[in-house]
């Protein structure tokens, strides 16, 4: 089949490899967002989508909207679009352009986790697994009907970058399906419950801000989801900004009135922050200006009093 591919994200990178290296399909053209300023020095810089189509001889197109190119979006004769972390919604006009199907990859088991962020999502909420919806596309923010869906395990040691990493890689083999299923005719729509959803947006820096009120578990799964972004900070005693990376629950500890207690700070018995229930090991944290470290090095060149606090 003829496919146009829609996409702007890394998690996309993976199916369009697929879809270029595979006898089944053609590639027609790529659809991505334009080049944008990135790094200190804000050098305009294009998504890598781009880069690789262009260098397999794509035509690529990088409308600010893209409403405005319904025209050069029929000229393709795609028979299928597939789209992946484009990050614009699609109009109608757009979603009618392909003979067949408008597909969606999307990154969680809908209808559960709707928007940017599903995948930090379905860790800060503690799910036991999650996978790739291959859906139609309709006007709404992912609620179109589900053509299939394919499972996998969260495990303990996932974070939001690594659960990412390996939503993209499995993401081939769904499309793989998604694309048999609809060459063969009549592939099945199963509509989604609206009523089971939740809209997970756009994250930001700010929402990265441990508040130690909360229980140890949920910060423990936050810091987990927002890892490498937005990532999870706190302030130390002095207000200078902490970075955290990595961090462990201490199962079965009594914890002190006072939430954002230090209640250990050296590096023999490491960095223990009392929480609203129970206690968090910071594992591996970043002062401003310096290096992503382990709690017993950082200790070793910072000076913490038991019994400060943690903003």
């Amino acid at each position: 089949m003829r496919i146009l591919f829609i996409g702007t994200g890394d998690i996309g990178m993976p199916s369009l490899e697929w879809l270029l290296g595979t006898p089944k399909h053609e590639v027609v053209g790529v659809v991505t967002q334009p080049d944008k300023p990135a790094g200190r020095k804000l050098v305009l810089t294009p998504p890598e989508v781009k880069v690789r189509a262009l260098a397999a001889g794509l035509t690529v197109l990088q409308p600010p909207k893209i409403r405005h190119i319904v025209d050069e979006l029929k000229a393709f004769e795609a028979d299928v679009a597939v789209v992946v972390a484009y990050g614009q919604i699609l109009p109608r006009s757009v979603l009618d352009v392909p003979r067949l199907a408008c597909l969606n990859i999307h990154a969680s088991l809908l209808p559960k986790y709707r928007g940017a962020s599903a995948i930090q999502a379905v860790i800060r909420s503690g799910d036991a697994e999650t996978g790739v919806t291959i859906m139609f596309m309709d006007e709404g923010l992912d609620t179109g009907d589900i053509l299939l869906m394919d499972a996998m395990p969260i495990l303990p040691s996932d974070t939001g970058g690594i659960l990412h990493d390996k939503l993209a890689l499995a993401a081939p083999a769904s499309l793989e399906k998604a694309l048999d299923l609809i060459a063969a005719g009549n592939p099945p729509r199963r509509p989604q419950d609206h009523a089971l959803s939740s809209h997970c947006g756009k994250l930001k820096r700010e929402d990265g801000r441990l508040d130690w009120t909360r229980p140890a578990t949920e910060q423990e799964r936050l810091i987990s989801a927002y890892n490498p972004w937005p990532g999870t900070s706190c302030l130390l005693p002095d207000g200078k900004p902490l970075k955290i990376h990595r961090a462990t629950v201490i199962e079965g500890a009594d914890a002190c009135p006072l939430p954002g207690t230090l209640l250990a700070a050296d590096p023999k018995a490491g960095l223990i922050v009392n929480c609203g229930l129970g206690l968090l090991r910071l594992d591996e944290v970043q002062a401003e200006g310096g290096k992503r470290l382990q709690a017993a090095d950082f200790l070793r060149g910072h000076s913490l009093e038991v019994g400060a606090r943690l903003q």
